[in-house]
């Protein structure tokens, strides 16, 4: 019996097929979602490894613990101002990189 070749695909492949090609609006929405989500595990596991609940780490940076609790869950988009916050208060170091025009700029 013969066997059939079975075709893999690449995840960009799968991304493409099912969420959108790059540049369609459904594919910035995915993309910009699994950003959010994968920053807000790392403000959660930073705060977790300073031993810090969301009440106390809302406090060192003026919002409450509803706000910190949404960023940790991704459920609200945050400003750059108010991560840049959250990261200096954890004492852990964070680092834009901003494309421009084809050159990088490094915000930090």
């Amino acid at each position: 019996m013969a066997t059939k070749q079975m075709k893999s695909y690449s995840l960009s492949e799968m991304k493409d097929k099912y969420i959108g090609k790059n540049g369609t609006v459904e594919r910035e929405k995915y993309e910009y979602e699994l950003r959010m989500d994968v920053l807000g595990r790392m403000i959660k596991q930073a705060r977790q490894e300073r031993n810090l609940t969301q009440e106390q780490l809302g406090q060192l940076i003026g919002v409450q613990k509803s706000q910190i609790s949404k960023l940790e869950s991704s459920t609200n988009s945050a400003t750059i101002d108010t991560i840049i916050k959250v990261f200096r208060a954890l004492k852990a170091e964070i680092n834009f990189n901003v494309k421009l025009e084809e050159q990088f700029m490094k915000l930090a």
